[in-house]
C-alpha cells in the first residue's frame, strides 16, 4: 500500500482510503492535486499487476476506459483518465459520495421494513435513463456502438447522498470494436441478474439490460431476488423457467400498474419485452408522475439520510405518511 501511495503521489494523487478490494483490482478514494492548492475528490480503479500482464484482461480494461470516456450522463459514473504505473493500469473516475443499492437494500432488511414502492421505481427509472443514453451512443462517425452493460445489479448502482442515482462498472459491457466479446463461450454477468439470453449464452442486445432492471426492481420490492438459489446452475434454470409471480399477491400494498410494468419487463421472449430503455423509462415515469408530484433526487436524499439515521426502523412508514425528515429544509434550500 505504501508503495502504491508513493507512486500515485508522484502523479499528483493522494490516496485517502480503500473503497473496495477484489481479486482482480482495488478501488481507492483519492485527491487529485493541482496548482494553487487545487484538490478534487476522485475514485481510482487499479487492476492488480498480475492481471495487467494478461493481454485479454488488459485489453478489456482499456476497452472499458475507452468506452466510458465519452459516456457523459448524470446517471452514469464518469471516467476521467486511463493511466499506467509500473505495469499496472488504472482509471480515475467520478467519486460518488454515497452508498450502493446493495447497501440500501440491506439496510431495509436489517431494519425490517419494505422499500417504498415509488422510491424503488424511481431508482430504476434513473438507471433506465442512463441505459437509454448508453444504448443509443454512437461513435464519432455516427455508427451505433451497440453498448450492452450486461451486469446491472445492486452493487453497480450508486445512490449519492444528494439523491443522484448512477450506474457504474462497464467492465464486462460489450460494444462495437471496443470490448472483448465472448458471448457463446462464457456467461458474462452475475447469475442471479442475468437475462434469459445471457443464461442461454446467446448474443445479447440492449433488451438484456432491461430484464436485469426488472430483477433489481423486484428485489427492492420483495427484499429478495426471486431467481437466486444456492447454485449458479439452479439460478440460471430459474431465470429460464420459474413462473413469474403476481407481485401484488406477494406484496398486497403494491399498485397493480407496477406489477404490469414488471410483467412486461420480465418477458423471456425479448421481442415481447420493452424494446428500449426509453420505453421502460416512460412506463415508470407515467406510473410515478401521471397523477401528480412524485419522487425526486431531493426526496431520495432525505429518505437515505432518514434511513441511516437514529430512528431508521420507521423510515418507510414516515415516507408513506409524507413525513420524510429534512425534506422541507432541502426544498427551501
Amino acid at each position: 500500500m505504501s508503495h502504491i501511495k508513493h507512486i500515485f503521489n508522484e502523479l499528483h494523487f493522494e490516496i485517502v482510503h480503500t473503497i473496495a478490494e477484489g481479486g482482480m483490482g482495488i478501488v481507492y478514494e483519492a485527491k487529485q492535486m493541482g496548482a494553487g492548492h487545487f484538490s478534487k475528490r476522485v475514485a481510482i480503479k487499479l487492476i492488480r499487476e498480475e492481471y495487467s500482464k494478461i493481454e485479454e484482461f488488459r485489453n478489456n480494461f482499456i476497452g472499458e476506459a475507452r468506452l466510458v470516456a465519452d459516456l457523459i450522463h448524470t446517471n452514469i459514473v464518469q471516467t476521467y483518465h486511463l493511466g499506467e504505473i509500473s505495469g499496472q493500469y488504472f482509471m480515475t473516475m467520478e467519486y460518488v459520495d454515497g452508498i450502493t443499492l446493495e447497501d440500501f437494500i440491506r439496510r431495509h432488511t436489517q431494519t425490517h421494513q419494505p422499500i417504498p414502492a415509488d422510491l424503488a421505481a424511481f431508482i430504476i427509472s434513473r438507471i433506465c435513463r442512463g441505459l437509454s443514453y448508453a444504448h443509443q451512443k454512437c461513435d464519432v462517425n455516427g455508427r451505433p456502438l451497440g453498448i450492452v452493460h450486461r451486469d446491472v445489479n445492486p452493487r453497480n448502482i450508486m445512490l449519492a447522498h444528494e439523491g443522484d442515482v448512477k450506474l457504474t462498472d462497464f467492465g464486462i459491457a460489450k460494444a462495437l470494436d471496443l470490448m472483448y466479446n465472448d458471448e457463446g463461450e462464457v456467461i458474462a454477468g452475475k447469475d442471479e441478474y442475468l437475462s434469459p439470453e445471457q443464461a442461454r449464452r446467446e448474443v445479447t442486445d440492449a433488451r438484456a439490460d432491461l430484464f436485469s432492471c426488472a430483477i433489481v426492481l423486484a428485489e427492492m420490492l420483495l427484499s429478495e431476488n426471486i431467481f437466486e438459489t444456492k447454485t449458479g446452475e439452479a439460478t440460471r434454470k430459474n431465470i429460464l423457467e420459474l413462473t413469474i409471480p403476481d407481485f401484488v399477491e406477494m406484496r398486497p400494498d403494491l399498485d397493480p400498474r407496477l406489477d404490469d410494468i414488471l410483467q412486461h419487463a420480465f418477458q423471456r421472449d425479448r421481442n415481447k419485452r420493452y424494446q428500449t430503455a426509453q420505453n421502460m423509462l416512460t412506463a415508470l415515469e407515467v406510473f410515478l408522475y401521471g397523477e401528480g408530484y412524485g419522487p425526486t433526487n431531493e426526496k431520495l436524499a432525505s429518505y437515505i439520510k432518514d434511513l441511516f439515521g437514529k430512528n431508521s426502523s420507521s423510515a418507510a412508514k414516515r415516507w408513506a405518511l409524507g413525513e420524510t425528515p429534512g425534506l422541507e429544509q432541502n426544498e427551501e434550500a
